[in-house]
Formats: C-alpha cells, structure tokens, sequence
C-alpha cells in the first residue's frame, strides 16, 4: 500500500522525536542511520549499568564465604556466630525488600537504588572495620545495615527495566540482569580466594570498591523516565496492589515459589558441594574449590543470558522453557540421590540442574515485571525479590541441617519440591501468546 508524504512525514518526526526523548535531547538533524547506533550504543551503556547492581549484590555476600572458616578462626566464634555473618545480612535484605519496592512506586527507582549503593558500600567499610578491630558486635551490625542497603539495589534495578524497556528489550535486559547475578556467584568464590591471599580480610574493603563503580555508572549513564502521574495514597496504593493478586494471585504465587525455590536450591547445593570438596578423598581447598563450583553456575549463566535473548515476550515460548527448565531440575536432582559419590558425574547432574535454572528465571522475571502497571511494579517485583532472598538465605542451614542425616534425604527432598513447582507452574501459568 502507497504511503502519503504526509504520513511519511508524521512517522519520521514520530521516530526523531523519540530518539530525542532516550538520548535527553539530542540534535533532529542528521542521519537517521547514525541516530540509530547511537541508540544502541546508548542502550548497551544503560545494560551494562543496570547490570552492575545485582553483581555487586552477589559481590557482597558470596565473595565472604571462601574466608568464613579463617573469621571463625581469627575472632574465636562459633559456627552459628559465622553462619549470621551471611545469612543476617540476606534476613535484613528480605524484610526491608518490599518497603524499598513501595518507597520506590512513591517517588523513583532513582531517588531509592543510588543511596541503598551508599549504605551498602558504606557499611561493608564498617564491616571490615569490624574484623581488623576483632569486634564482632560491629560486624554483625554492619552486615545487617548491608542487608538494608541491598533491599533498595537489585530488585528496584529490575523494576526500573520494566520502566526503561518493552517487549525483546525488556527481556533482554531482565536476562542480563539474571546472567550477572549469576556471574557474581561463579566470580565471587574465586576472587573472594584470591583476594584472601594479600590479606584474608582483603574482600570486606574490596567490595565499596565494586559498590562505587556501580554507583557511578547509575548515576551517569541511566536517565529514568519522569514520573507522569502523582502518588496514590497509602491506602489506594494497597487496594491496587490487593486488585493485582485477586485478578493474577493464582499464577504470581506460583512464580513466587517457583523463583525463590530455585535459588534455595541452588544455594543449597552449592554448600553441599562446598562441603565434600573439601573432605577426603577430594580435598580441594581454595581457589581450586572455587573453580570447582564455578561449573554449575556457568551452565546457569550462559542459559540465563540466551533465555533472556531469545523469549521477545513470546509467552508460548516461555511456558515452554519454564516446563522443561523445572523437569530438568527434577531429573537431574532425583538422580543425584544415586549418583552424589562420583564426583563428575555429580557435578554434571548439578550443571544440568542450573541450566533448568537457567531456564527458569529469565521468564518468570519477565512476567512478574510486565504483569503490572509502573505505579505498583516495585512492590510486585519487591515481594518476589524478598522470597528469593529467603530462599538463598535458608538454603545453606537447611541443606546443612538434612545433610546431617542423610545425603539423599538432601535430594529426595529438592526433586520432590522441584516436582510440585512443575506442577504448580505447568497447570496454574499459562502465559498467553504475547506476554505484557
């Protein structure tokens, strides 16, 4: 069909002005072409910033564990003691998750995301302060102010994709977001090793280091878009937000569990794995050990990021990957009640486990973040964010605890919770063709 010139027009001021509105006033003059790839450079600016906050996230709690026995040691705790050096800080975090969701719906992703880097960057200053003085009581208390700094960083950032993107691109950037995470957990083990070997306490005042950059990169290269309408008040904002469960309760709860379970899980095994590596007959220690468990999450990485890539918000595709993501983990964790004494066949099953992470993730990021209107999207995104930190907080006592009894009572019990998620996901989401 002949378009007007009229309309020809209309569109290319329509498509200028756009490219004016992203690049905060850019010239309307030039090649249509150039503005196109400058565009995109700008957007691979904004990926790479918003992905530096759910790294760091990762940064600050995983790079400690390599050095937990060397804290227990040198401050003279008990393993309960060193046990709350991490799991307090991920308590804190799913607590305050929700209020930093609201307080971002109230005024911007902004205004919470750059001072929770401060205070996060900030108390891990005060936690390695806390180590070189022997004090414990300063560094239980810095690590729980690190929680509440890290309530208002990742899951906020994945709010503000939401804001900032539709359709491929929003599912691409939710899968980077994912990817990063993920890539925090394969690094952290190895670099926290690596940083203990200047000093063992070297990863409490490494990581501000990491924060700030973050900071700096939110600062200058994200633009968040201007909030068009004014806040509800308290009391209309919890009605919205109880309309949004009445209307999708059924599917959200299942994601809910679906995401925090699968972190619990991965969590979980990877202290499984932690701990017999380091017993005979393997008895691999350090940055070694730290390679070691780099391999399953690499298999969840690399998924996280293509997942991400390929969905476009296509729902039939992502009902797809979810199911066989979760059939995955069930497979390969029943197996593992068999096959946990052979160490490469046990590390393959658990890869195969976190590609099904993999899998999993990206879709179930996707939907919960498209499945409300940017006025309610932090809180929604915030009590997901919060079950998945309770899942990665709970996993290791819990593994640890069922370990004592029976390593297959460890298995027995992931593949059935990982069968009644598939369940739970296969008959109660059901995405339509086009996710919004």
């Amino acid at each position: 069909m002949a378009v007007s010139t009229k309309s020809r027009r209309r569109l290319t001021i329509t498509f200028t002005s756009d490219i004016d509105d992203r690049s905060g006033g850019a010239s309307r003059g030039g090649n249509e072409a150039d503005q196109g790839k400058g565009k995109g450079k700008s957007k691979s600016k904004e990926y790479v910033a918003l992905s530096t906050v759910p790294l760091v996230l990762v940064l600050g709690n995983s790079m400690l564990v390599p050095i937990l026995p060397t804290l227990r040691a040198k401050l003279g705790i008990s393993q309960f003691q060193t046990s709350l050096v991490i799991s307090l800080f991920s308590i804190a975090a799913a607590l305050i998750i929700p209020i930093a969701g609201y307080l971002s719906d109230r005024f911007s992703r902004k205004a919470v995301i750059v001072p929770s880097l401060i205070l996060y960057g900030g108390a891990g200053i005060l936690a390695g302060f806390g180590v070189v003085w022997d004090s414990y009581g300063v560094l239980i208390g810095a690590r729980a102010l690190q929680g509440l700094g890290a309530a208002g960083t990742a899951p906020i950032a994945m709010a503000l994709v939401g804001d900032l993107y539709k359709d491929g691109q929003e599912s691409q950037a939710l899968g980077l977001i994912e990817a990063a995470n993920g890539t925090g957990k394969v690094v952290s083990p190895i670099l926290g090793s690596l940083l203990a070997l200047i000093v063992w306490y070297a990863a409490f005042f490494a990581f501000p280091v990491f924060c700030a950059l973050s900071l700096l990169a939110m600062i200058f290269l994200i633009k968040e878009p201007a909030k068009n309408d004014e806040p509800k008040p308290i009391k209309q904002y919890v009605g919205s937000v109880k309309k949004i469960f009445a209307k999708n309760g059924r599917w959200l709860v299942a994601s809910f569990f679906g995401g925090s379970l699968a972190l619990f899980i991965l969590f979980g095994v990877l202290f499984f794995l932690s701990d017999i590596l380091e017993k005979p007959p393997y008895s691999i220690e350090g940055v070694r050990k730290g390679f070691v468990l780099a391999i399953p999450l690499l298999g969840m990485v690399a998924t996280a990021y293509v997942t991400g890539t390929k969905i476009r918000k296509n729902g039939i595709l992502m009902r797809w990957l979810m199911n066989i993501g979760l059939a995955l983990m069930v497979v390969s964790l029943a197996l593992a009640i068999w096959f946990n004494t052979n160490l490469y066949v046990f590390i393959g099953l658990l890869t195969f486990s976190s590609i099904g992470t993999g899998l999993l993730l990206p879709c179930l990021n996707t939907m919960i973040t498209g499945a409300v209107e940017k006025a309610e999207r932090g809180m929604i995104t915030s009590l997901y964010s919060s079950l998945r930190f309770f899942g990665v907080a709970f996993g290791p006592p819990l593994f640890g605890w069922m370990m004592a009894k029976s390593h297959q009572l460890v298995f027995i019990t992931v593949s059935a919770l990982s069968l009644v998620a598939l369940g739970l996901v296969f008959f109660l989401v059901k995405p339509g063709k086009q996710v919004q």
